[in-house]
């Protein structure tokens, strides 16, 4: 049984852990979930104790509901569902932002709209973004294309020879924890997607944590590296192995306890 939050268009599957300390929201990445993301060693908060952790499903992915609409899936969009969340398990409470990728998106999205929300952020893997990222949407646009015509199993064929960076060496290959029918979707809202306005960002003071690793196209390190310079108290950690990779629960659990109740 999965518990799920109803928002415009979805009902979002959501998982919370209280243990009566600092509110924590964990999110995913693209085409990701919950489950997914702890296969692909991403799920930071395994580690974290003592917190109130929020983990959910973005809309369409893992076990949450979605329409086939690209628009629902822009990164502005998800925000909202995020901010929705945060009232009903926060209220009135500055919440610690974690995710990778889509999930950075997001919370960078909701954080410039309503910054008081957040307390700090541990932002995993940020995606391509503003100069990089039209040659990734259009990457996404023809993924969708491709995957109404032929179907999901020809975009896989695809990602098989598509060799992982060097700190993901050894984690399984596994399938887009999506409906195959609102896949297309999906990439096309990643297409219409992008961060913030660079200018927006350097209004984020929260303590952040922005964790990157190697040669990695799709999230390269000058986004990262972008991050750090625009936000002011963000400081930048670069994973060259699992091993490095292994450790950043540990960053997340460090991020969280020195901030503020």
């Amino acid at each position: 049984m999965h518990h799920r939050f109803e928002v415009p268009g979805s009902k979002i599957a959501w998982a919370f852990s209280d243990e009566s300390g600092r509110p924590v929201v964990q999110l995913h990445g693209l085409t990701s979930s919950r489950s997914r993301d702890r296969l692909l060693d991403l799920d930071l908060g395994r580690r974290l104790s003592g917190t109130r952790l929020l983990r959910y499903d973005a809309r369409g992915h893992g076990h949450s509901t979605g329409r086939p609409v690209p628009e629902d899936y822009r990164w502005q969009n998800l925000a909202e569902d995020l901010l929705r969340l945060l009232d009903h398990w926060f209220p009135d409470e500055k919440v610690h932002g974690v995710g990778p990728s889509m999930g950075t998106g997001t919370l960078l999205h909701a954080a410039v709209r309503e910054p008081e929300r957040f307390s700090g952020f541990t932002l995993l893997l940020p995606s391509t973004a503003w100069e990089t990222r039209a040659a990734k949407a259009e990457e996404y646009s023809r993924a969708a294309a491709l995957i109404d015509e032929y179907g999901v199993e020809s975009l896989l064929i695809g990602d098989q020879v598509i060799a992982h960076p060097p700190a993901a060496v050894g984690n399984p290959d596994t399938m887009p924890h999506i409906d195959e029918h609102l896949l297309s979707s999906v990439y096309r809202g990643a297409a219409l997607s992008d961060l913030p306005d660079p200018e927006c960002l350097t209004e984020l003071t929260q303590p952040t944590s922005v964790l990157a690793w190697i040669d990695d196209p799709a999230h390269p390190i000058s986004t990262a590296e972008a991050l750090v310079s625009l936000m002011p108290n963000a400081t930048l950690q670069v994973a060259s192995t699992p091993d490095d990779v292994r450790r950043w629960p540990s960053v997340l659990a460090a991020d969280v306890a020195r901030r503020p109740h």
